[in-house]
């Protein structure tokens, strides 16, 4: 985990001071977000606007900035479709070989009766068996006016058909009917019947055609008599009609629907629309129209919706920020000021991609490097963090490397987005070594690699496997380009912001260390109280949620000062006498106060990161150096001289502790010097003294600048002493095991 500590931390009243802490100046960064979403989103989101004119030529190339409707070679596709309709016929059932027995009942009462003449009879069969024919279909058209079942222009339709299709049945076959008896008319009705149903069962739209089979069926029946065959087959082939007409209205309803299925025209995102020099036709100059392409079209709804979105992208990482993320990070405008920079990082890496992809015929979008931003959030600012900004990574990949055309966002690319950063951030959240980023980056390989995989399988249309393979090797690379990325730019943020990143702290706490080496090799009780001190420093500082290795890092060097002038701390005096027990006390005070200066300017000769600098200069705060002031006071009575100097001149100089951190590694000091003085403590004689530590320093006011609450102290004395028992566990007599042995 990342140190939070960018810079110390500030009193209330000290943190509307300055830019760092300027209201003005965090709405300003995220003002520029705002900035930032809409310029990179833009290319994508609002296509360029061209000043052109019909006649002239063109003084650029002009490329379709997306998927662009082609609305003239739409129109003609689906004028092309609806030609290719066939045209559309239905079915109207008749009954027609009802009408032949009709006509054959009618034949049969008029030969039986005697007092009409034969040839009376030929004139009523030729005048009255055609209407009867007549009659029949308009009977059927009557009867079907009131009804929905069929359109009055399909009925129009089967009534011209008809007319234009009626049979006439020869004249002598009018002579030869009166000659048929009853029973050769009852012989002719099954036949008649069965013959028209036969034939009218299938479709027919030309009803000639049907007429022809008439004969042949005819003569396979059961008819013996050559009258008889004669005659049913006459009446047969006037009662055949056609029974499948041309729909006008469904035809024009199949042509709407080809027209509706006709897909649209598009022009391909990168498609050139006008080549430099060419002439704009009217049919140019539309299509860039259609489209909104010409600078005299004024349209400010897609940049107001864009504008939109980014604010609110910028609103919602301002939301998280205030209500989710640390105290400092709320106030602290350089912290703020390092994730604009990762964002624009990130945002420029995706948007290089974006361009290259827009030149070549792979889909190469999965080359961006879209983990770097939730890396570097996880790796130098917050975990938690980190994932808030993964969703809005994924929202813009999504858009900037978009190729679905038509479509505002690209759903792969997001979910790549997503789940790379995600698993970058499990990966390197412990990170403690600069190899964890490389071993980071090869995990968002291997699960970048894995997504594209899976992704293409889900894809229900056609893929390619050489185009496969190339994306998953990209989307490999990817992973691999991040951890480069990451190595590159961690040593940039933690000089140019002053930060101490985790794998910093940890390459700061190596012993070849030359300040450590230097530290053990001259002053190893300095050393081993350090290390002591760090340890105690580290459970206290993560008991109260503060930044533990950073106590830790920060213990090691906060007494590196004593290297100057080692034999005036007692720690070193081994077989040896005290010196200040030979020197003027003002001088010994003088000595040990100066440690803390002299370690911060030693720290800064070796460059050590400010947190580092400012636990040695505060662990000791303005605490009062009471052995030497009593010593000094003696000396003065004994000398009988009224004392020239004040409690005031035996105070470290400050300053009090500004951070957590500080204050813990103040107490951790005190505590650890303070429980080694002890020949055999007790748990008690602990418990008693770390109160009193705490409670001197607090009456003290040596905790007004920092943020330490009575309740984090409470916590940090109750470490304290759990780590105290466990480190000296050996020294300390429990009460229990004193009873025994008394």
């Amino acid at each position: 985990m990342a140190s939070k500590q960018l810079f110390t931390e500030k009193s209330l009243s000290t943190k509307n001071k300055g830019l760092k802490y300027s209201v003005t100046a965090r709405y300003t960064l995220f003002l520029f977000l705002v900035v930032l979403f809409y310029i990179s989103l833009a290319p994508q989101l609002l296509p360029e606007r061209y000043d052109i004119q019909v006649g002239t030529r063109s003084e650029k190339e002009i490329t379709s900035p997306m998927q662009l409707p082609n609305n003239k070679a739409t129109l003609k596709a689906q004028e092309e479709a609806a030609d290719k309709v066939q045209p559309m016929y239905s079915i109207i059932p008749l009954r027609n070989d009802s009408l032949a027995v009709q006509i054959l009942d009618r034949i049969d009462r008029l030969n039986q009766d005697d007092q009409v003449s034969s040839q009376d009879k030929v004139s009523i069969y030729r005048q009255e068996i055609p209407q009867r024919a007549q009659d029949f279909v308009q009977n059927f058209v009557n009867s079907n006016k009131s009804s929905d079942t069929y359109s009055t222009k399909l009925i129009d339709e089967m009534l011209q058909v008809i007319n234009q299709q009626t049979y006439r049945i020869p004249e002598e076959t009018f002579i030869k009917i009166p000659r048929l008896s009853s029973e050769d008319i009852q012989e002719m009705k099954p036949v008649a019947r069965e013959i028209v149903s036969k034939l009218n069962n299938d479709q027919v739209i030309d009803a000639q055609t049907a007429r022809a089979k008439v004969a042949e069926l005819v003569s396979t029946s059961a008819l013996s008599q050559r009258t008889s065959r004669e005659v049913v087959q006459e009446i047969a082939r006037l009662a055949i009609t056609a029974n499948k007409f041309y729909d006008d209205e469904k035809t024009k309803e199949a042509k709407v629907q080809a027209r509706e299925n006709t897909a649209t025209v598009f022009v391909k995102q990168g498609d050139i629309l006008v080549n430099k020099g060419q002439m704009i036709t009217e049919e140019i100059y539309t299509l860039l129209a259609e489209n909104e392409l010409l600078k005299n079209q004024v349209n400010y709804w897609p940049q107001l919706g864009l504008l939109m979105l980014s604010a609110l992208l910028s609103f919602g990482l301002y939301m998280f920020i205030r209500h989710f993320s640390t105290h400092t990070f709320k106030y602290n405008n350089a912290q703020l000021l390092m994730l604009v920079v990762i964002f624009t990082i990130t945002i420029v890496s995706m948007n290089v991609i974006g361009i290259i992809q827009n030149n070549v015929s792979f889909d190469i979008g999965f080359l961006a490097p879209v983990a770097v931003g939730a890396m570097l959030v996880t790796l130098l600012l917050d975990m938690t963090l980190a994932f808030f900004c993964t969703m809005v990574f994924s929202v813009l990949s999504s858009i900037i490397l978009n190729v679905n055309q038509g479509q505002m966002f690209d759903f792969n690319v997001g979910f790549f987005t997503m789940t790379v950063s995600y698993v970058a951030i499990f990966a390197i959240h412990r990170a403690s070594q600069r190899s964890s980023l490389l071993k980071g980056g090869i995990m968002v390989s291997l699960f970048g690699s894995l997504v594209v995989f899976i992704l293409t399988l889900i894809d229900a249309g056609e893929w390619n496997q050489i185009q496969m393979l190339y994306t998953i090797g990209f989307a490999f690379a990817s992973g691999l380009l991040t951890a480069i990325l990451v190595i590159g730019l961690m040593p940039f943020f933690e000089v140019t912001f002053g930060i101490l990143s985790a794998l910093k702290l940890v390459e700061l706490s190596n012993p070849n260390h030359p300040l450590l080496r230097k530290l053990l090799t001259e002053t190893p009780g300095t050393y081993h109280h350090s290390v002591m001190v760090g340890n105690l420093s580290e459970a206290a500082a993560e008991a109260i949620g503060g930044d533990g290795l950073l106590c830790r890092v920060g213990s090691y060097y906060h007494d590196i000062g004593k290297t100057k002038r080692p034999s005036y701390f007692i720690e070193n005096q081994n077989n040896m006498e005290n010196p200040h027990d030979s020197i003027d006390p003002k001088l010994s005070k003088s000595i040990i106060i100066a440690h803390a200066r002299d370690g911060v300017e030693m720290l800064k000769d070796y460059k050590l990161p400010k947190p580092i600098r400012d636990i040695a200069e505060q662990h000791h705060g303005t605490t009062f150096l009471h052995f030497f002031y009593q010593k000094a006071l003696k000396k003065a009575e004994e000398q009988g001289k009224e004392p020239d100097f004040t409690e005031l001149d035996f105070r470290y100089p400050g300053p009090k502790a500004q951070s957590k951190e500080s204050a813990v590694v103040g107490i951790a000091d005190s505590v650890e010097a303070a429980v080694r003085s002890l020949r055999n403590p007790t748990v008690e004689q602990v418990e008693t003294m770390i109160e009193k530590i705490i409670k001197s320093r607090l009456d003290d006011h040596q905790f007004n600048e920092c943020d330490l609450t009575l309740k984090e102290l409470d916590i940090i004395g109750k470490t304290l002493k759990e780590s105290v028992m466990g480190i000296f566990h050996s020294r300390i007599e429990y009460p229990e095991e004193i009873k025994k042995t008394s």
